[in-house]
Order: C-alpha cells, then structure tokens, then sequence
C-alpha cells in the first residue's frame, strides 16, 4: 500500500491542506501565553488565624498545633509547614500533585470546623484559608511614595484605586498590600491616670468599642409623616476621639484627655515596606495560570498613567521589580537559537545536497512542523516557556530527516531513469512506512517523560509532547507533500548540468571519502587499540557524570536578591527596621 499516492496525484488538495496547517498554527501562535517555565499548579492551601496581642507562644500552643492536627488527618497531605509569630498564625499545607484543589480547599474547611471547639474564644474572626501557588513568584512590584502625604493617606490610595483597577486588568489574578499603613485611631493610655479613675482597661475597652458604632436611632412618627433619625456617630479622626466620655467619677465626665490622648496612626505599626531607602507602599501582582505574562505587565504598564491621574500628584507610582525582563531576554534568545537553528540545517542540507530544489523541499518541512505544532500546544494549553521552544529547537534536527530519507530514496529512481513522477510514486511506496516506523521510534524515547510522576515528570511531559508532535507533524509532511513537490519540482538526473561549483565540491566530498577510507583502514588494523580508546572513553564518561555538578535548572542570573535577617527574640520592631 502507497501512502502518499494519493497526495502525489492531487497536488492541489495537498497543498491546500498544508497551507490549513501553517494558517491554523499561524492564527495560534499568538494566542500561546508565554512563561519561564510550564505551568505546575501545585495544591497548596494557605491558612491564617488572627489573635492581637498573643505571643508567638501563645500562637503556637493554642492555635497553630490544633489546626495542624487536624490538617495531619486529611488524605494526600505531602508537606505541612506552620509560622506562628506574633498575633499570627500562618500554616501551609502542600497536597499530592494528583489530588483535586477543589476537594482539598472543602477538606480543610472540615478540619477547621473540627478543630474550633480548641481553639481561644476570644478569636476575632475563625481561621482563614486561600489557594496558593508556592512556585508563582510576583510579576511585577509597584511601590507608592509620598514627600508630603501622610503614609495612611497612600495606603488608602494604593487599596481603594491601584489595588481594585489592576485586579480588573486581565491575567491579574490578585494584588497584595506590601507595608500596609490602614489608616486608624490610636487611643494611648496612662496606666497611673487609668488607676487614679478606678477604672481598668477592659471597661475603656467597652466604652470605645460602642462610641463609635453605626446603630439605629429610631424614628419619628407623625400624623401625615414619618421621620427616620440619622446621626452618623462614627469618628474617623483623632481629635474628636479626646472628647468622649468614658465613665463618671463624683458626677464628673471622664474623658480620654483625661487619661490619655488619641493620635492618627497606622492600624499596626509593625508592617513596614521601603523602596530605595524611603517608607513606600508595595503593591506585588500576581498572574492568573495560564495568562501571558509578558501580556498582562504590558497591560498593567499602560494603565500606570491612568492611575496616576487618579491620584495627588504628590504620591509617586514607580516600577520597583519587573519579573518579565529576565523572561523577556531568555524567551528572546531561545527564539534566535530556534531560528539561528533552522538556518543552519537549510545550509546543511544545502551543502550537502547541491541543489536549489533538493533543498527547498526537505527545508519546507522545518516551517509547516513547527507552526503546525503552535495549534496542538494551544489546544493542550501549553505555553512558549524555556522547555516547550528548546523542545522545538531540538526537533528542527528530527523534522528534516523524514523528508531527506524520503527525497534521497526518489532521488535514487531519478539516477535510474525514471521520470519524476514515477521516481515519486515508486521511491514514497518504498519508503513510507519506513519512515513512520522512524517517527514512532523517536517519540518511544520520550515515553519515560510521559510517565515521569512528580513536579520534574509536570515540567518535562511538555517538553516530551511539544518534540513528539513536531515529529508526527513532520511525518505527515514528509508523507504528503514532499513526495508531491518532488513529483513536480524535482528533474531527471540525465536534464541536469553541474556548474563549476558541483564539480568543485564534489571533488572535495571526494577527498573526505578518501580520507574517511584511510582513516577506517587504520582502525580497523589497530582493533585492540580502537576498542582501549572506546573503553576508556566509556569510562571517562561515567567518571565526568559522577563528579559534574547536578541540579534541577542551570543557574542564571535574574539581576534580583534576595536577603533574610534574624535578630534577637526580644528586639524592638523601631531597632529592627
């Protein structure tokens, strides 16, 4: 059975189909979201409990061992790591790469349920929980800052307008507050004014928690109207805050100027963010899976100018780290390496071939492949990352040679006297199935990556499929329409005339001929000597593969570091910033 026959003698309905393939991955490659590396969403959970004012201790003893044996219960658990820190409570709890996010997020909400009756009563709100992505790192970092507005005052900037607008951009999956600086009223007290009173800091507690509550006031009702009171009781500055009453002793108001005073200040004065040697507020952004993320910090680059009008002049918006220069540069040099690649195994071929048609047909191979690869990748949801455009890279040797095995084999019915056309039919029946059985046996050899389990088995089953879809691209190419062209562009050995260039060159192919001879002839005199070199060149490869640095990715340099300080225990926060 002839596989191409039917494609030779439509020449026509074939190069339609071809041309189908390179518009639909043309229309695709566009639409392929580009990343460092392929997206490995791992189950990760997040969970957090507030409780001001207990130590790091406290935290540890009655609310982060709890929770933690409760999550130890949960199936498919692979890593729990807890921080319990001051007023804090931080556990992250990595699932099996196999089990559902979904069902993990509804277990822990089971287990927080459990674990409530041991938790303190006095939690200001139960634990809370959020899907997390330890390998996403942010992708862009804005930093606020202001010469003359209060720090607070950014705050509320950079959450009411900055925070909401970029988390409306698309691919922003969600902007955190780096130094947050909320704004609030500090109310602080002397102990020895407080005593003086008789009163003890949970009545003032009471009293300040209801002075500024939002409550009904009632309403009155008349014969033809009724009246709703509205009296907005909240003080959302300091100064009125001296004036409240907060107990009568001897039939004399007590007022907060009397033990104390209150000041406008952070809600917690132990978050702080500098950018440049200067208190900022920073805004990290976070991409959606699968979003471009070259894309979207373009997208949140160009509203920057927007939001800045939206606010003070004064408060300056300023671009503090840009994930996407490292992941520009490197996807921009793994794209030259393709198509420096691409040029060299035409020029190749070209060299070895001698002929302006010999080569074009096997050469035509290498486009259609590789962009007929972009639609497959789209519909899988990969990426253009560092692995899935050096998967393509190495494949640019694989895609060509089924279309010379397939020229070479015509070619020699063409030295015989065939015409064209019989030289196709003849030498593509020869030849087909040979050359599926070579396309299969290359894609055999990524099997082990198709089954690899784990993080590296996530990161390399793209790698594996870009290069075995490139080669099943390749063999339909080299099945359909380089047997066609061939029929059709490709002349008989007996019409061509070789120019002084041929011959030149073939004299030259000579000489290596000769040379290979003399050098094989050596070799083979020399048996016991070529099998010693063989046998220590072996081992000298087992030695190098033994004593060569090894690591999950090379090293690069990504222009960012990152350092991490410990102080003593009992630090201040002002001694420590």
């Amino acid at each position: 059975m002839n596989i191409s026959s039917a494609f030779i003698a439509r020449p026509i309905a074939t190069s339609l189909l071809m041309a189908g393939i390179l518009l639909i991955g043309a229309a695709a490659y566009p639409l392929l979201p580009v990343a460092p590396l392929p997206q490995v969403d791992f189950p990760t959970i997040l969970v957090t409990t507030q409780l001001p004012g207990a130590s790091p201790e406290i935290m540890a003893s009655s609310v982060t061992q709890p929770l933690e044996r409760q999550f130890g219960q949960i199936p498919g658990v692979t890593q729990m790591t807890s921080s319990s820190a001051l007023g804090n409570s931080s556990i992250t709890v990595q699932f099996d790469l196999a089990r559902n996010i979904d069902g993990a997020a509804q277990d822990i909400q089971t287990a927080i349920n459990a674990a409530s009756g041991q938790l303190p009563k006095n939690l200001p709100s139960p634990p809370t929980y959020r899907k997390v992505n330890p390998a996403d790192s942010p992708i862009l970092v804005l930093a606020l800052t202001s010469d003359t507005v209060p720090l607070t005052e950014v705050d509320d900037y950079a959450e009411t307008i900055l925070d909401q607008h970029i988390s409306q951009i698309s691919g922003v999956a969600n902007v955190e507050i780096g130094g947050q600086q909320k704004p609030a009223v500090r109310i602080q007290i002397d102990p020895a004014k407080v005593a003086s009173f008789g009163l003890s800091l949970e009545d003032l507690r009471g009293v300040i928690v209801n002075a500024t509550t939002v409550s009904p006031k009632g309403t009155i009702d008349g014969k033809t109207r009724t009246f709703t009171i509205y009296d907005n009781g909240q003080m959302l500055n300091a100064a009125p805050w001296n004036d409240v009453i907060v107990a009568y002793k001897n039939g004399a108001p007590v007022r907060i100027r009397d033990i104390g005073h209150a000041i406008d200040a952070p809600e917690n004065t132990r978050l702080a963010a500098f950018a440049n040697g200067k208190q900022a507020i920073l805004l990290p952004i976070f991409k959606l899976p699968g979003a471009n993320v070259i894309q979207t910090v373009d997208s949140i680059k160009a509203a920057l100018p927007q939001l800045q009008a939206a606010i003070p002049p004064t408060v300056k918006v300023q671009v503090l780290s840009d994930r996407t220069q490292t992941i520009r540069a490197s996807v921009a040099d793994v794209q030259f390496t393709l198509l420096l690649t691409i040029a060299l195994v035409v020029a190749v071929i070209f060299v070895f071939l001698r002929s302006l048609w010999a080569t074009i047909i096997p050469s035509v191979a290498v486009p259609l492949a590789l962009v007929g690869t972009f639609a497959i990748m789209y519909v899988l949801g990969y990426s253009l990352d560092n692995l899935s455009l050096m998967a393509l890279t190495i494949a640019v040797g694989f895609v060509v040679d089924d279309a010379i095995v397939m020229l070479e084999n015509i070619d020699r019915h063409l030295e015989d006297g065939l015409s064209p056309m019989e030289a196709a039919i003849k030498g593509a029946g020869e030849i087909g199935f040979t050359i599926v059985s070579i396309s299969l046996s290359l894609i055999a050899v990524f099997i082990p990556l198709f089954l690899m389990g784990g993080i590296v088995g996530r990161l390399f089953r793209e790698f594996g499929i870009t290069v075995s879809v490139t080669i099943l691209v390749s063999m339909l190419v080299s099945l359909t329409l380089t047997p066609m062209m061939c029929s059709r562009f490709m002349r008989s050995k007996h019409q061509v005339r070789h120019g002084r260039l041929y011959a030149l060159s073939e004299r030259g192919f000579d000489l290596f001929l000769a040379g290979y001879r003399k050098s094989l002839d050596v070799a083979l005199r020399h048996h016991r000597t070529t099998f010693a070199v063989f046998v220590a060149t072996l081992v000298a490869t087992g030695y190098l593969f033994a004593v060569i640095p090894k690591g999950f990715f090379p090293q690069q340099d990504t222009g960012l570091i990152i350092g991490t300080s410990e102080a003593a225990q009992d630090i201040s926060f002002a001694d420590a910033v």
